[in-house]
């Protein structure tokens, strides 16, 4: 305590942590339960996801503007897809169903939406990673050549995800439009996403252009990262990071805003 009274930085860490931890564990018991194969299904999803759309596009020889393997193609791309996607559509309305835990004092609509956005992180991390090993174990795929690439693409694509989570999430609740329209708008955003395509096949005119959906640089960073050499990509890191820290402190003002106007359940 500081001589005010009011709690130290390091007790409100603590107590933010053990909230958002309560928080994981009890959305993991909501969403899975203890039956079958339980919490196992936070990574199990969205590795069927990836297996079907690597397997769909195998089959069907799609044309992803280069020439490297097309199993490696679609797992990093759909993988990435499923970061911020995910994130974002678990993020927004989050708060209504969990009115009632807002009784708890140091429960806040924030920690609600961040338990959420961070179990999907999890998830799809976790996917990523075994689909990964269990790909290279039966000859299917590779190893990245460059895991610090692959790890930041895959923390700005999260970053991007939880921002834009908790910003939509806390938008959401004053104005159900926002929902409505992110449904539609996430399925207009994965064909743009940069997962089914590379910026370098594209004409050079339309290459910058694609860049200013920050998506593509997340992207294009992870299978720099995978491929290495054999992959010629093009990215800014710094404005995904810009867009990054925006929507975080919009959204943090924004939940402050809710905070202090929402009633509990």
């Amino acid at each position: 305590m500081d001589v005010r009274g009011k709690p130290s930085l390091l007790r409100s860490l603590n107590i933010e942590r053990r909230v958002v931890s309560a928080l994981l564990m009890r959305e993991v018991l909501t969403r899975y339960g203890r039956h079958n194969i339980g919490f196992l299904w936070l990574f199990v999803e969205p590795m069927l996801f990836t297996v079907g759309v690597a397997t769909l596009w195998s089959l069907l020889s799609s044309f992803h503007g280069s020439d490297l393997p097309i199993v490696d193609f679609a797992m990093t791309g759909y993988s990435c897809v499923l970061v911020w996607r995910n994130v974002i559509s678990r993020a927004i309305g989050a708060i209504e169903p969990n009115l009632a835990l807002l009784h708890h004092r140091n429960v806040k609509p924030f920690d609600i939406m961040l338990a959420r956005a961070l179990l999907e992180v999890i998830g799809a991390g976790m996917s990523f990673f075994i689909l990964t090993l269990l790909f290279y174990a039966i000859g299917w795929s590779g190893l990245p050549e460059d895991i610090l690439k692959v790890l930041g693409g895959w923390i700005l694509l999260a970053w991007l995800g939880c921002s834009a989570g908790i910003l939509l999430g806390a938008m959401a609740f004053f104005s159900e439009i926002v929902d409505k329209i992110w449904h539609p708008m996430a399925y207009i955003m994965f064909p743009i996403s940069g997962a089914a395509f590379t910026v370098d096949a594209l004409p050079s005119q339309f290459q910058n252009v694609v860049l200013w959906i920050p998506m593509v640089s997340g992207t294009e960073l992870v299978r720099e990262g995978f491929f290495g050499s054999r992959y010629h990509a093009h990215y800014d890191v710094f404005y995904v990071i810009a867009v990054c820290t925006l929507m975080t402190l919009l959204g943090l003002a924004l939940t402050r805003k809710l905070s202090r106007e929402i009633e509990p359940g």
